[in-house]
């Protein structure tokens, strides 16, 4: 099978959330051949490279979102494979073609207005948008592209008439002039997924199937392929783009007119891409959740947990506890979401009532000076609450908290990091899958986790769960833990083994490799030959061929009486009917 895999800012770049992800399903699936669509998201991601390719790769192909022009370039990727990107440098359009790009437009325009204020991806305006969004894509089809069309005065025009129109909110508009020229490139970054040479019979044309690694930009191109060819179209989402939007628009560098423009058009391509899609596989059931409240049908949502790796993490897990008792163990990245701010005031009460209780924290700070500057804000607030402890007079004080890195010689790699205490705490007041927590659960730990994203439905029942942003709940949580052995140990156990039964590589590729077989064997039968058969003998008639003419080998002769003909009744007329025929052409008749 042939199958078209779609990233957006992921996979085969060295850094990307979906990159793991992607690289284990490609290699846990060798009997499938997968073309790689790969969008990118900055500049720096496509300095850093791509990681090492498997065999199982056919070809690879990518574009970038981050650039600011339009134009064609050649990347150059290992082992060969050709990677090329076409963003469509728009050709001038006849007056018939410029009526159909402003009817697309707004179209697709005037159903964000309409969606900017109700917050509602459905409705009405649903058609509006789908109308809109493929008129302009056969246009981008035909002419090579449309980014310089959707940067154009033109475009900006159709949106302002837009945000004055009746009907419009009182956010929308507020729009001015800088706000329109925004929108209209933000709009036409979105869009730039629609003026890729990607739609040939060569490239997505030929795949049996286009899975989608995320929403969004990168389910954009299975859109089309499923509308030029019938393209099947599974999408998996392990966060969800909407929701990602929306928690990123507070900091975005743009107005509020711009924001609630932008939110409507994620949410109006969110619900076509589930209303398209032949299956949806959420990550878990908070995913699951948000794709039901996009309008996904739930007969298409089928949760399939993302795969980890727990052969790392085996030696922990089945070792006895040796890690600190009296230690608390934090992974993960350094960044205001994590909370640690919360945790360190949690691990102050933690200490007053266990005077020999540790914490310690790994990781790194999250990229850009907004990482450094929580690193150091976290740094300075546990050396004011935790200040150093001397035994006496003559000995160095120590820090109940530290902050390390995992690499060192105390904790060569990940494992030993949860093995280094005997409760593992995740504080995040936004989190999607914990993986950190799944790690955790592989090696036997214990946990206390904060109430959030898919925290609940990961732990069960093997973890304790308090709500976020309570420091006093998550501190009597660790104080519980900490002084009952027999209680750690069960838990970790069980955690354990939901872990093993859950969350491995192996259930996640036995998942994905029954929904490809079950998308294809569904799907209707799409012949190369088929063009060329409409070509010499019009559209296939039913039974041209007789059944017959497929049984391999000769069934016997049926048994005819003497003196019977060996004509069949339903055949004796067309038979007389050729005889008179060739008599008559013969000049010999029977009269």
């Amino acid at each position: 099978m042939r199958i078209g895999l779609l990233t957006d800012g992921g996979y085969p770049y060295a850094t990307g959330e979906s990159r793991l992800w992607c690289d284990r399903l490609v290699r846990g699936l060798p009997q499938h051949e997968f073309d790689l669509y790969a969008l990118s998201r900055s500049a720096r991601q496509e300095q850093q490279g791509w990681v090492r390719l498997p065999d199982g790769i056919g070809r690879v192909r990518t574009a970038p979102l981050w650039t600011s022009g339009t134009g064609t370039r050649r990347t150059g990727p290992p082992r060969g494979l050709t990677g090329r990107l076409a963003t469509g440098l728009g050709r001038a359009y006849g007056r018939r073609d410029r009526r159909r790009f402003t009817a697309h437009v707004t179209a697709l325009v005037g159903s964000l207005r309409a969606g900017a204020e109700t917050g509602e991806p459905g409705g009405p305006a649903a058609d509006a948008f789908t109308e809109g969004l493929y008129g302009l894509a056969e246009l981008a089809r035909e002419h090579g592209g449309l980014s310089t069309a959707l940067r154009s005065e033109a475009t900006v025009r159709i949106v302002e008439s837009a945000c004055r129109a009746p009907g419009a909110g009182r956010t929308v508009q507020s729009a001015t002039v800088p706000d329109y020229l925004a929108f209209v490139v933000e709009l036409e970054r979105a869009l730039r997924p629609l003026s890729l040479d990607w739609y040939g019979e060569e490239s997505l044309g030929a795949v049996d199937l286009c899975h989608a690694a995320s929403g969004g930009a990168a389910a954009l191109p299975g859109l089309l392929a499923k509308r030029f060819f019938g393209v099947p179209l599974l999408v998996t989402e392990h966060q969800v783009p909407l929701r990602a939007h929306y928690l990123a628009a507070p900091d975005a560098p743009f107005r509020a007119p711009v924001r609630a423009l932008l939110a409507a058009f994620h949410g109006r391509l969110a619900c076509e891409v589930y209303r398209q899609a032949s299956v949806i596989t959420p990550g878990n059931t908070h995913v699951r959740r948000w794709q039901e409240r996009c309008g996904a049908d739930r007969a298409a949502l089928r949760t399939v947990y993302p795969g980890m790796e727990a052969e790392r993490f085996r030696g922990v897990g089945e070792a006895d506890d040796r890690g600190g008792p009296r230690t608390l163990v934090w992974i993960g990245r350094m960044e205001p979401a994590k909370d640690l701010i919360g945790l360190l005031h949690a691990f102050a009460e933690v200490r007053r009532a266990e005077p020999d209780a540790r914490l310690r924290i790994f990781g790194a700070p999250a990229q850009g000076d907004e990482g450094d500057a929580y690193q150091a804000h976290c740094t300075a607030l546990a050396a004011q609450l935790f200040p150093d402890e001397a035994t006496d007079a003559h000995a160095v004080g120590d820090n109940p908290v530290t902050f390390e890195e995992i690499g060192g010689p105390e904790v060569p790699d990940l494992a030993e990091a949860y093995a280094a205490g005997g409760v593992v705490v995740l504080s995040s007041v936004v989190e999607g899958f914990p993986v950190s927590l799944v790690e955790a659960m592989f090696c036997g730990r214990a946990t206390v986790s904060t109430d959030v994203g898919a925290v609940v439905e990961v732990v069960g029942g093997t973890g304790l769960v308090v709500p976020p942003r309570n420091p006093r709940a998550l501190a009597d949580a660790c104080i519980a833990l900490l002084r009952d052995r027999e209680r750690r140990a069960r838990l970790g156990a069980a955690a354990r083994a939901r872990a093993l039964e859950l969350f491995t590589v192996e259930q996640n590729l036995a998942a994905f490799r029954g929904i490809y077989l079950d998308l294809v064997a569904h799907a209707p039968a799409r012949w190369a030959a088929e063009a060329e058969q409409a070509r010499l003998t019009g559209p296939p008639r039913p039974f041209a061929t007789p059944p017959e003419a497929h049984v391999l080998g000769q069934l016997p002769p049926a048994p005819v009486a003497p003196g019977a003909s060996r004509v069949p009744s339903w055949a004796a007329g067309a038979e007389a009917e050729g005889v008179c025929a060739g008599a008559a052409r013969t000049g010999n008749s029977h009269a």
